[in-house]
């Protein structure tokens, strides 16, 4: 479990850690990987698990994922919260 892996390091460091987290993963190494940072999310992600106020608001393959959608899964919570 990494939480927040590149927060407070440079550029340089960043891709190093991306490029660690990556070979683990493609030695069959489970990683979850906590991040608030989405371009970061996308570059390293299999699966990727939306969540808002600690409740899972979607999934999917990090294949499919854009930006776009991660922010309208993200706030799927405070829509039904704005319904009821």
């Amino acid at each position: 479990i990494v939480d927040e892996p590149t927060r407070g390091v440079d550029v340089g460091a960043k891709a190093e850690v991306h490029q660690i987290l990556v070979h683990l993963a493609a030695r069959g190494i489970a990683i979850m990987m906590i991040s608030s940072e989405l371009p970061e999310v996308l570059a390293v992600s299999d699966r990727i698990v939306a969540m808002r106020r600690g409740r899972i608001t979607g999934e999917m393959p990090g294949i499919e994922a854009t930006e776009e959608k991660l922010m309208e899964l993200m706030a799927l919570d405070q829509t039904q919260e704005a319904t009821q």
